[in-house]
C-alpha cells in the first residue's frame, strides 16, 4: 500500500468487485478500545481515481466442440472490449486491487491478472491485501461513481500456449505423468466428500497434488495477505509439489486456481505454469474420469 500510495499517479488502479455498490459505499472499520487495533468489517469506497471491473464480466460461456463451458476466459477481442469498457488504457502500468477480505475475491483478482498475462500484458501487478489493507493502513479512499470513459487498451500478443491448458493437454499429462497437476480446491472436494453442482463427478484428476487454499495466505486485521516466496516453496514441497517443475493448476471452474497459479508463476518464479481454464467443470462435462473419491 505504501508503494501504491507513492506511485498512484503513474499507474492505473483497477478494482475487481462482485458487489459494485460497495464501490460507492462507506467502509465499516471497527477499532478495539483497548489495543487500538483496526479490523475491516465491510469494504466500502475505493482508491481515488481507480477503475472498476465488475467480476461477472471477467469470465464468459464458450462453445468447445458441442459443449457450452461456463466461466471461461473471453476470446481475445472480447477481452479487449471488457478492459476498454472499464476505462483502462494501453502503455500505462496496471495495479489490480481485490476486495481483500476473502480468499475468493483475491482469486477473482488473480484470475483477471492471469487473463491479462494470457493476452500479452506484462506490465501488471497485484495490491497485496487489496482494498482491505489499503483502508487498514489509513490510505485515502473515495466514494464517487466510476467515471464513464472508454480506454484504449489492446492485447499485445496471444500467450495462450504459455499460460492456458486445455483438456487434451491435461489428458496427456495424466498419461505421461510428466507435469505436476495441482488441485487448488479444499481438501473435502479433493477427496470427493463434496462437490460443486456444476461438476458432475467426485474426486480429483489422476495423479494430482492437493494445495489447500488455507495454506496459501494469512489474515491481518481481516485483510488477506500473501506469504513470502520462501514460505510458499516450503508449503509446496510439503505437499509433494516441486516449486520449479512444470505444473498445471486447476480447481472447479478456473477461479480458485488463480492464487496458486500466481504463487507458482509470479512469486516462486516458475515460468512453466499453466491454468486449466475449464477445470473440473469442463473435464466432467466431457465425461472424463476423476479418481480418489472417498466412499460415502
Amino acid at each position: 500500500t505504501a508503494w501504491l500510495a507513492a506511485n498512484a499517479a503513474d499507474v492505473q488502479v483497477v478494482e475487481v468487485r462482485g458487489n459494485v455498490k460497495s464501490f460507492t459505499a462507506k467502509p465499516d472499520i471497527s477499532t478495539d478500545a483497548k489495543t487500538g487495533k483496526k479490523t475491516i468489517e465491510e469494504i466500502g469506497g475505493h482508491i481515488p481515481g481507480s477503475r472498476l471491473v465488475e467480476w461477472k464480466n471477467v469470465r464468459v460461456d464458450r462453445k468447445i466442440r458441442d459443449l457450452t463451458v461456463k466461466y471461461m476466459i473471453p476470446e481475445r477481442a472480447d477481452f479487449e472490449k471488457i478492459v476498454q469498457a472499464a476505462g483502462i488504457d494501453a502503455d500505462k502500468p496496471i495495479v489490480i486491487v481485490p476486495v481483500g477480505l476473502d480468499a475468493s475475491d483475491v482469486n477473482d483478482a488473480m484470475r483477471l491478472y492471469w487473463q491479462f498475462k494470457v493476452y500479452g500484458e506484462d506490465n501488471v501487478a497485484m495490491l497485496d491485501g487489496g482494498m482491505a489493507a489499503w483502508l487498514l493502513d489509513g490510505k485515502p479512499h473515495a466514494s464517487d461513481a466510476p467515471a464513464a470513459r472508454a480506454g484504449n487498451w489492446k492485447s499485445k500478443s496471444d500467450q495462450t500456449a504459455r499460460y492456458f491448458a486445455d483438456s487434451p493437454e491435461v489428458a496427456t499429462i495424466i498419461e505421461k505423468k510428466n507435469v505436476t497437476l495441482v488441485d487448488a480446491r479444499e481438501a473435502p472436494q479433493f477427496h470427493g466428500l463434496v462437490k460443486r453442482d456444476y461438476v458432475s463427478a467426485y474426486g480429483h484428476l489422476d495423479g494430482a497434488k492437493s494445495l489447500s487454499p488455507d495454506t496459501t495466505y494469512k489474515k491481518v486485521g481481516g485483510a488477506i495477505k500473501l506469504l513470502s516466496a520462501n514460505t510458499y516453496k516450503a508449503v509446496l514441497a510439503a505437499q509433494g509439489i516441486d516449486p520449479a517443475a512444470p505444473a498445471v493448476v486447476y480447481c472447479n471452474s478456473g477461479a480458485q486456481s488463480g492464487l496458486p497459479w500466481f504463487i507458482l508463476s509470479e512469486l516462486v518464479g516458475n515460468k512453466n505454469v499453466k491454468q486449466y481454464d475449464g477445470s473440473l467443470h469442463q473435464w466432467t462435462l466431457e465425461k472424463r474420469p476423476l479418481v480418489g473419491a472417498v466412499p460415502l
